[in-house]
């Protein structure tokens, strides 16, 4: 199985050409930086003392001024000054390199959690906070990021100017390059120490932002209620709390890094102790000049530099493992509702009827809680079936299983002769049009919420799904008309424009099997005639499945079921009226049996 860096790695392949300049600029960073002591050895070695300098750079004393002492003074400050430069454009480069390539990785890493997350089920997300999903989209995605460029790239710059800094420091000094490798070990022994407890911590710590986050989130979209019920100080008090719990999290994790830094530091700090004083001691006995000392030094501070970044690379790789398991998590999860399993162009003889069959049907959010017992309904294309029964009674199931969010557990829907399960969800809910209470509504245009189900539809199309609906007149009243842009889930539209504009969403979308969800219960007697009016044109010739509670709902239905403990029993026409009275005794815990005087109701199961 892949390790969680291996499977990281991939999101960086793409953008190897980029990689590879980086890797570039690394090398020629490492060869400055092993540069940048030597115009100090030469003043100390050879300008100061008045000696020549060696034949490498003896070309010195032909250029303006390299007669003199305070000449080579200056080109030597020059040179540092170039060296310097050089290093900072380097740098600067990379950085822009690194950084466009840091963007695409993470926006990338980003966008497919993102669409991994919409075809996860219903299932998953009931039981995952949104806020705490964003968090994993817009933050922990950086994981695949900063591995590539902020543990591998300075790890293998590091690496490069490490091993350069080694090769001129053994041929300097062998024996002090060795007393300078000393702390190598104990840095070795630190890694191992801490790198695990810090991945734990910073998990945790990224978990409390989470739930801070969606703690936020979910406050503020349901502020209407929080200032309703003046609760602010209570979800204050609670932001608070958890708050808290995350500066905890984030002190025990800074706690752990700071606790590996010190000890990388003082091993450094020792070794490099160690290296003045046996340094100082071989120039004492003359086998060692002050220039080659201040040399060594000098790349003992530039080795130990890279050392540690390599050292301290394991708290960001510990951040960054704690990352991408919370991204994966996400990625592992098998609970999928969006996939393209079937034949692809599904298509039943004769084209898509509306022809709908629940067989044997049952179905339990728990499996030792069943909801649906053995249902058995049969709706023909373009009839319109009413399903009323008590809050909680499974209508809603009922009709999730016809979209497939959940599979029965037992039994099967065919859809056309066709079971549901042998269709891609994307076919089937191509042919599947919704109406809800509560209609959701995007904060883009009138247009675009029309064409919600239907982006390639014209602006002809558009109007005239909307005047279909009822809904022309008072878009065409609107600042910007159809280019009007709606606030968050509808706040700038009553709620009879909002259930217009979701009409004619569904008109438009056209398709050939509609659900109802009781579209104008929470509307006034005027508002509800526009809106009636809209929904009998969106059911004609269209299998419609409408969920009710009152009796105007189901005045135009051809078909009435009734579910009450999980069975499903069909009711005549003339029988409604009994039929949503027994659903609200269900609602008040009384008991209600199928009236025996109605000689055309069936139970079937």
């Amino acid at each position: 199985m892949k390790t969680w860096w291996q499977r990281l790695a991939r999101y960086a392949l793409p953008y190897w050409r980029e990689m590879l300049a980086i890797a570039l600029l690394m090398g020629l960073a490492a060869a400055v930086e092993v540069l940048k002591p030597w115009p100090l050895k030469l003043l100390a070695d050879y300008i100061l003392p008045g000696r020549p300098l060696p034949a490498i750079v003896s070309w010195l004393h032909a250029a303006p001024g390299g007669a003199a002492g305070a000449g080579l003074c200056a080109w030597l400050a020059a040179g540092t000054l170039l060296l310097f430069t050089t290093a900072w454009a380097i740098q600067t480069l990379q950085a822009y390199v690194q950084s466009g390539v840091a963007l695409r990785i993470t926006y990338n890493l980003g966008a497919r959690v993102f669409e991994h997350l919409q075809r996860l089920s219903l299932r998953f997300h009931y039981h995952q906070p949104t806020g705490d999903l964003v968090r994993r989209v817009t933050r922990d995605s950086r994981c695949a990021r900063d591995l590539a460029l902020d543990v591998v790239a300075p790890g293998l710059t590091s690496l490069i100017t490490l091993l350069a800094m080694l090769a001129v420091m053994w041929r300097l000094d062998p024996s002090l390059s060795l007393t300078a490798l000393l702390v190598v070990p104990l840095i070795c022994v630190a890694n191992r120490r801490y790198y695990r407890p810090m991945v734990e911590k910073t998990h945790e710590q990224q978990e409390c932002e989470g739930a801070l986050m969606s703690h936020a989130e979910r406050v503020l979209t349901s502020l209407p209620i929080v200032q309703a019920f003046r609760r602010e100080a209570h979800e204050d008090a609670g932001f608070r709390q958890i708050a808290a719990r995350t500066l905890q999290a984030c002190f025990r994790a800074l706690a752990a890094q700071l606790k590996f830094s010190l000890s990388v530091g003082g091993a450094t700090a020792m070794g490099q102790t160690a290296v003045m004083v046996a340094g100082g001691y071989r120039v004492l006995q003359g086998n060692l000049t002050v220039g080659d000392l201040l040399v060594f030094i000098a790349y003992v501070g530039m080795l130990y530099t890279p050392l540690e970044t390599l050292a301290n690379l394991t708290a960001t790789a510990a951040a960054c493992e704690a990352s991408a398991r919370r991204v994966f998590e996400v990625l592992d999860s098998a609970e999928l509702t969006d996939d393209h399993s079937g034949q692809p162009g599904l298509v039943p003889a004769g084209g898509w009827r509306g022809h709908v069959q629940f067989e044997g049907v049952s179905f339990g959010y728990e499996p030792d809680r069943l909801v649906l017992r053995r249902v058995n309904l049969e709706v023909l294309p373009g009839q319109r079936v009413a399903v009323i029964g008590r809050t909680g009674a499974g209508k809603s199931t009922l009709m999730s299983l016809l979209l497939r969010f959940f599979d029965p557990s037992a039994g099967c829907i065919r859809l056309d002769g066709i079971d549901l399960r042998e269709m891609s969800r994307p076919t089937l809910r191509e042919q599947i049009g919704i109406l809800l209470q509560e209609p959701f509504l995007l904060p883009v245009t009138v247009a675009e919420n029309i064409a919600y189900g239907r982006p390639r539809a014209t602006r002809e199309e558009i109007v005239a799904a909307a005047t279909a609906a009822n809904a022309d007149g008072f878009i065409s009243h609107l600042p910007q008309g159809y280019d009007t842009v709606i606030g968050e889930r509808g706040a700038t539209l009553s709620g009879g424009e909002k259930q217009r504009i979701a009409i004619a969403r569904a008109l438009l979308k056209n398709a050939p099997v509609l659900i109802l969800d009781e579209p104008t219960a929470a509307l006034d007697a005027q508002t509800e005639k526009h809106v009636v009016e809209a929904v009998h044109r969106l059911t004609q010739d269209r299998t419609t499945f409408v969920i009710a509670h009152r009796s105007s709902t189901i005045r135009d239905v051809s078909r009435i079921v009734l579910l009450h403990e999980g069975q499903l029993t069909e009711l005549p026409p003339r029988a409604a009226t009994t039929a949503l009275s027994a659903a609200m005794c269900g609602e008040r815990n009384e008991t209600w049996q199928a009236p025996q005087d109605a000689p055309l109701a069936k139970r079937i199961h």
